[in-house]
Order: C-alpha cells, then structure tokens, then sequence
C-alpha cells in the first residue's frame, strides 16, 4: 500500500509542480500541460533551465577569455526562455504562483534533484524515432527521477492535451507497477475519471512448471492473468471508492496494448522498471518504448 501523505514529500502541500525547459515546442506544450496541472491541484509552478556550463567549459575551456563571454550568452538566452515559459504559463492562469531556476548544472541533474520534493516533474517531447531520446535528459530523468516524472509528447494532433479519456495504467506483475497503481488511482481520483488497469499476460509468465516447454492454454492463461490482476489492485478500489475500475487482459504484447490504449486516454501511467529491474538501472523496455512513443501524456511512477 502507499506511503501516508504525511510521509510523502511529494503529497505535501509545499510540493510544487516542477516542469523542465530547452526553449522547444515540445517544452513550451510541457509549460501547458504543467500549468493546467498546477492551478487545478492549487500548487506552485518551478520552471526550470539547465545550462549545462560544465559541458561549455570542457568545450571552450582552451580559450580563457571566449568562456566567460559564452557563458554569460548562454545565461541571457536561459533568462529569456524561462521569463518567456512563465508568461505562457500566467496565461493560463494570471493568480498561478510561478517560480523560475536557471542552473548552471546539467538539465538531468538539477531535475533529478528537484523530482526529491515535487510534486510531480514535467517534461515535454516531440515526435521521433525508436533512438530519437537514447542518452537524453528525458530518458535519464524518467529513469532516475523521484517520485513521478511526466512526459507530454507533442503528437502532433489538434488536441494536444488530452483532457478527457480514461487513466490508463500498466500493470506487469512486478514491484514498480505497485507505484503505478498508487499513481493511476490517485490521477483518476484529482481527475474525476475512470481508470484502465492494462495488464499484458504472456503464455510463459503463469506456466505451471518452468522446466517444461508446453504453452498454458488461452483460458487457463486468461484465468491466471485476471487474478494476477486482482491482486494488484487488490485494497485500492476500497480506498478510492470513487474511481470506476475496467479490467483488462490480452495477450498482445505489452508495448502495443499500450500504445493502442494511449490513443484515448489522457493520461497513462507505467512503472519505472519491468519484471526483476533494480533500482538505478535504466528504464524497463516497454516504459522506456512508451516514453517515445505513447499518444497521450506518459507518467513514471517511481517507488518512494
């Protein structure tokens, strides 16, 4: 069960809604989405802006007096960017309290280090490829951020934000998707929404005996999977009585089940690691795939 509200940082009144910033479109939709989320749960906004100056230094760092000139251009720009940030997000609520950070740390670590007592982190993502994001600050943040991470991916459609739809969350049987459910049932709560708990069940993942190599057959698989199910869930829809519940099952592999649910949902929610993952390693595969390519808003539960 989850951790109380007195015990979680990221529940405390004080927890700010914390979105990250480069100056793209992608991050600009991030402010939106960011700021709809602070005014309607009545938190602050933090916007922040990572300059990565050690990267600039080990650039220029030959040229001693070029330094100092690029760093202060580099500080203007990120100025500039997050005044521009807080004007949008004022524009969705002029009473919003906004706050703004320029670092001069790498954008992963300074929000690394806030995602600690934030409320939730945002981050924004374009459309791309299956190696679009490898190495970047959203994967590296989502993989190791506190708490949960948000990644709004511009898809290019008219809706941009999705504001009705069902929460939909992955639910795999492993540790990390007990932090997803907690997340998923909380977001339909604030949400006033239905939730979606997906679970993917795999022919080898309830084989009665490993050492054989039969497949279980699709009843018994079925069977298996919406009591795995179950007990995942099992004590949340008591403590959300308010939250409609639909359970769902498939033999689809999981990334495509997903993928295919985020198309009408507002909201998806996914634990940060799958079946066995350790805690510091990178994203599971199905989280890390969704990340760059789910059609809604992504949430990265991590464990507290």
């Amino acid at each position: 069960m989850s951790t109380s509200l007195t015990d979680n940082p990221h529940d405390l009144a004080s927890a700010a809604v914390v979105v990250g910033i480069d100056g793209s479109e992608a991050s600009d939709l991030a402010v939106q989405w960011a700021a709809e989320t602070a005014s309607r749960r009545g938190r602050r906004l933090c916007i922040v802006h990572g300059l990565d100056l050690a990267a600039t230094q080990a650039i220029f760092g030959m040229y001693d007096l070029v330094v100092p000139a690029v760093a202060q251009t580099l500080r203007e720009e990120g100025a500039a960017r997050l005044a521009a940030a807080a004007r949008s997000a004022r524009r969705v609520d002029p009473e919003l309290r906004v706050e703004t950070e320029l670092s001069p740390a790498h954008p992963a670590t300074v929000l690394i280090e806030r995602s600690k007592a934030a409320h939730l982190v945002a981050l924004g993502a374009g459309p791309g490829g299956e190696l679009s994001h490898v190495g970047s600050t959203l994967l590296a943040v989502t993989a190791h951020g506190h708490g949960d991470i948000v990644v709004v991916r511009d898809t290019g459609s008219e809706q941009r934000i999705r504001r009705t739809g069902p929460v939909v969350v992955g639910v795999d049987g492993s540790r990390a998707a007990q932090a997803a459910v907690a997340a998923a049932f909380a977001e339909a709560s604030i949400r006033d929404t239905t939730l979606v708990a997906v679970h993917a069940a795999s022919d080898m993942t309830f084989h009665p005996d490993p050492g054989t190599t039969s497949l279980v057959p699709a009843r018994e698989l079925e069977t298996a999977a919406q009591r795995a199910l179950a007990e995942q869930l099992a004590g949340w829809q008591e403590k959300y009585p308010d939250v409609q519940v639909t359970r769902v099952v498939s033999v689809t592999a999981p990334r495509i089940l997903l993928t295919a649910w985020s198309k009408s949902a507002q909201l998806l929610v996914v634990g940060s690691r799958g079946r066995g993952g350790f805690r510091g390693l990178l994203l599971g595969s199905t989280s890390n795939f969704l990340v760059q390519h789910a059609h809604c808003p992504i949430m990265v539960a991590h464990e507290n």
